[in-house]
């Protein structure tokens, strides 16, 4: 083990911090700090290019409309959001490498502007699948949004449908499909966990194609099961507040209204043994379009293609199924180069600003979703949060696109960044 102690060893370690749920957990950098004697390094990092990720944890805000950046966001939905129902959302797996990846990988992107173009007449709007929205930017499938705040995904819905914004809707939703699709104004895309049993995944996608969905995604990511480390390490000692909605084991008695009624068989939520022949069958069986979520590689990329299906999310579950150290951001132009104009690419994992939107546009991406953002601004205010989040992502989005001169989204492509050797 090294013993380093020079100032440039110290600020690495910050930087470890700074993207580290534990430290969250705990109140953020500041107060960990604090605890620890670092204000000397607090001033030293203040001059480096880590510190905007330092500040934006160390922010609180009375009001959604006090709210800066998304980031503003966090230190509010902390105090507020149950302690339990906070450490799982925060936290990725194993050693929370990925999840830290996923955020570090856009620092690595640098933008590269054309002046002088006309930046009056921005337009931020985007067609998916024959529907156009106000933006590329979507919000994520994030299952039990009611632990974040009573709004839950009928207040995500609410301010998506004021924003103009695609929502991608959870498996895991407690609340009704067809209620969302009714808040929302239009039908969602429905992201599915699929049962080991086919009889039980048929009555599964028949009631969401009965709700007028026409664009499912497949999650492919999380079939084994995963290792939270970092939430079981900082959960509260006593659960017995969860008893309410956990008994019998973590999750157990949360409600999952998509299957809700369905006889699963005693199979596991989530197939183990799904692979290309499943995704096959679901190709033959859904008429309507079809997206795996959870692509990360060019060998599956060119699969997906081979087996006719009509998106990609990149995605690792936002850092909380595989361990595999990558960020998104990393993994998506391998993607991208397989997929080419055939079929849309979209991607999520540590998007937390419009400069952040627009690199993933430039890389490839179509569409770009925010997960724990949006689930801030839910935690924080309920709908008005999460409203606010969007109306900041869309401001910031439209902001780098007039001073990089791209009139549309369209305009966006790799001339717009370069990829950064500095540091390094």
């Amino acid at each position: 083990m090294s013993n380093d102690s020079s100032p440039a060893a110290r600020r690495r370690f910050l930087r470890f911090l700074a993207g580290s749920p534990v430290v969250a957990s705990l109140g953020g950098v500041a107060a960990f700090m604090r605890q620890e004697g670092f204000a000397q390094d607090m001033r030293e990092i203040r001059e480096s290019s880590f510190a905007s990720a330092v500040r934006d944890r160390m922010s609180y805000v009375e009001s959604p409309a006090d709210a800066l950046t998304v980031f503003d966001f966090e230190e509010t939905a902390r105090r507020k959001v149950q302690p339990g129902h906070w450490a799982y959302m925060s936290s990725g797996t194993d050693d929370d490498a990925t999840l830290y990846a996923n955020r570090q990988a856009f620092r690595q992107v640098q933008l590269r502007p054309r002046r002088l173009r006309d930046a009056t007449k921005v337009d931020m709007r985007v067609d998916f699948f024959g529907t156009t929205y106000a933006s590329p930017v979507f919000t994520c499938p994030t299952g039990g949004q009611g632990s974040m705040h009573s709004d839950a995904e009928l207040g995500v819905a609410r301010a998506a449908q004021a924003r103009g914004t695609l929502v991608m809707l959870s498996g895991a939703t407690g609340t009704p499909l067809g209620d969302v699709n009714k808040a929302l104004g239009r039908p969602v895309w429905q992201q599915l966990y699929a049962p080991a049993n086919w009889d039980a995944c048929v009555e599964v996608l028949k009631r969401i194609e009965a709700e007028g969905v026409t664009v499912i995604a497949l999650t492919c990511d999380n079939t084994t099961g995963r290792f939270l480390e970092t939430f079981l390490r900082t959960r509260p000692k006593d659960l017995t507040q969860c008893q309410a909605c956990h008994s019998g084991g973590f999750e157990e008695g949360r409600r999952r209204a998509l299957t809700d009624g369905i006889d699963l068989r005693g199979e596991r939520r989530i197939n183990p043994a799904m692979d290309w022949r499943f995704v096959e069958r679901l190709r033959n069986y859904w008429k309507g379009k079809l997206i795996l979520k959870g692509i990360d590689s060019g060998e599956d990329a060119k699969l997906c293609l081979q087996y006719g299906l009509d998106g990609i999310l990149v995605s690792n579950h936002g850092g909380r199924s595989t361990e595999t150290g990558r960020g998104t951001l990393e993994a998506l132009p391998e993607v991208v180069a397989v997929a080419g104009n055939r079929i849309p690419v979209f991607v999520d994992g540590g998007v937390r600003r419009g400069t952040d939107v627009f690199k993933a546009l430039a890389l490839g991406a179509k569409g770009v979703g925010i997960g724990r953002p949006m689930l801030w601004g839910l935690g924080a205010f309920g709908q008005a949060g999460v409203d606010r989040v969007l109306e900041i992502m869309q401001a910031e989005l439209k902001l780098v696109m007039g001073n990089c001169g791209t009139a549309t989204v369209a305009d966006i492509n790799r001339n717009y960044v370069a990829m950064s050797t500095w540091g390094t």
